[in-house]
């Protein structure tokens, strides 16, 4: 009989631990990813950066014959150049 309380209790304790870890992952997984937000310095405005501006991002590389690279690492002459570019070609919901 001593070992059934035991167990219960032993359970109850993992439960109560587990808890908090369960109700929280699915609040984060609703938030989706990190989000990544850009400020352009030329127009003195905040870009999220998402899959909608990483679309419109090789778009302008394929427009100015240039290689893929990753924004963060592109040359600073660049990114501002994108972000003329991104200005002038909206996206059209």
């Amino acid at each position: 009989m001593r070992s059934i309380q035991q167990f219960i209790g032993s359970f109850l304790l993992a439960a109560a631990i587990a808890a908090p870890a369960v109700l929280v992952t699915p609040a984060r997984a609703q938030e989706g990813s990190v989000q990544v937000r850009i400020y352009d310095h030329d127009h003195h405005d905040y870009h999220n950066w998402d899959d909608r501006e990483d679309h419109a991002y090789r778009r302008y590389l394929g427009e100015q014959h240039r290689a893929y690279m990753e924004y963060n690492k592109q040359h600073h002459k660049v990114q501002s150049h994108y972000w003329k570019w991104r200005h002038e070609h909206p996206d059209h919901d």
